[in-house]
């Protein structure tokens, strides 16, 4: 039997390490990833999360057209029917600045938004800010290590809430930077003239959790330490691998009408349409955007949060496994038809997408795709370009018997 040739192996390994080093070759995989939580269905048990949906993106309305005209009215009767049910936290993520342009709904608002124990107000930060603005004071992490270098940095607000809002709430800033941000990368993390500040998604999981920034312990690069214990992983840009479905699969979401509704049947006695007895231990989210994908970014960030539920990559282990088995059948898969060889690795292919869905979905382990993959594909080029050996499977021309005299 002849010998497993060594060149398989070594093209498979010559070509992981240049992905490994190669920032251009790792965006494969970065697509590759992206393709998995697209697909995935996140399982597990249900998250103390309540999205409620502001308005009705199908109309094709526009969210700045809606501030300035019935937004605020709708957020006043989001306010009042959620009080009914005592909410831990609630988070508003649209801007509420509205600009005086509708004083007494603006108003009504706030009549409402007092009656809610702990309100988080959305807010924009910029690197460009106006320099005859006052400067505003941000509370950020004082338990910081590690390099700031590639985390986004501020230096002023450029939207906010009015001053009566941000006298009664928190401020979080809903930025998401084009360059960290993405369906598997939210940012957690932002600087702000010199100071490490929490984003909107990390700042309402720590009013839930009820822990001061003082409290946290910031390791850029590695985690966020809170004092409970929970470690939040985090990369050198201060983002957060989380799976955009997660809040989708298990929060609840809800809209305006059907929260309006349960409210009246909670005030009447009724039988609920949607049982809300919890929302009292859970953090409800009001959202009111044209861009689901910001959407999903700070819902799933929240969730992921809360449920302690983060995309990892599996061990280094793993890739060696994989070079190991090409060795050892780099020398067998030769003696194969050229049609078994390219039917067995679309099998593998779409095979191994399948159970790396599932493990994504099931336990949000992540297996690197591009190096199996490409390995199979490798080791079956190689073998197709070869020439045959004498051990290959060949077809024998079998000639007809002379007939019988």
């Amino acid at each position: 039997m002849q010998r497993p040739s060594l060149w398989p192996l070594l093209v498979v390994l010559l070509l992981g390490v240049l992905f490994l080093r190669e920032p251009r070759f790792q965006r494969f995989e970065e697509i590759y990833l992206r393709w998995l939580v697209r697909n995935s269905r996140p399982a597990g048990p249900s998250i103390p999360l309540t999205v409620v949906n502001i308005g009705d993106e199908s109309a094709g309305q526009k969210v700045n057209d809606r501030a300035k005209n019935s937004l605020p009215l709708e957020l006043a009767l989001f306010l009042q029917a959620i009080v009914d049910f005592q909410p831990n936290i609630v988070a508003i993520e649209p801007i509420l600045d509205w600009g005086g342009h509708e004083k007494e709904q603006e108003q009504i608002f706030i009549d409402q938004a007092m009656r809610v124990p702990r309100l988080l107000a959305g807010s924009e930060l910029t690197a460009t800010p106006d320099p005859d603005a006052p400067v505003a004071e941000i509370p950020g992490f004082t338990q910081v290590t590690g390099k700031r270098g590639d985390i986004p940095e501020f230096s002023g607000i450029a939207r906010q809430p009015g001053e009566d809002v941000r006298v009664i709430s928190t401020l979080g800033f809903v930025n998401l930077p084009r360059e960290i941000t993405n369906d598997v990368h939210s940012p957690l993390l932002f600087q702000y003239r010199g100071d490490l500040i929490p984003s909107f998604a990390l700042q309402a999981a720590l009013l839930w959790l009820r822990i001061p920034l003082n409290e946290v312990r910031v390791d850029i690069g590695s985690a966020i330490t809170l004092p409970n214990g929970t470690k939040i992983p985090i990369r050198s840009d201060g983002t957060a691998m989380v799976n955009s479905r997660l809040a989708a699969s298990r929060a609840r979401q809800m809209s305006l009408n059907e929260l309006l509704l349960a409210a009246q049947q909670h005030e009447t006695g009724a039988k609920p349409s949607v049982p809300l007895d919890d929302v009292k231990n859970q953090l409800v989210l009001t959202r009111a955007s044209a861009d689901p994908k910001a959407i999903d970014s700070y819902a799933a960030t929240i969730a992921a949060i809360q449920s302690g539920t983060f995309v990892r990559r599996v061990s280094w282990i793993f890739d060696c496994i994989i070079i190991v088995l090409v060795a050892g059948v780099s020398g067998a898969v030769r003696q194969f038809s050229r049609v078994d060889l390219v039917l067995t690795a679309i099998a593998f292919t779409a095979g191994f997408c399948l159970v790396d869905l599932a493990i994504l979905s099931r336990w949000s382990i992540w297996l690197p795709g591009c190096l199996p993959v490409g390995a199979v594909w490798v080791l079956v080029i190689y073998s197709l370009v070869q020439p045959k050996t004498k051990e290959a499977p060949r077809t024998v021309a079998i000639a007809p018997s002379p007939p019988v005299p």
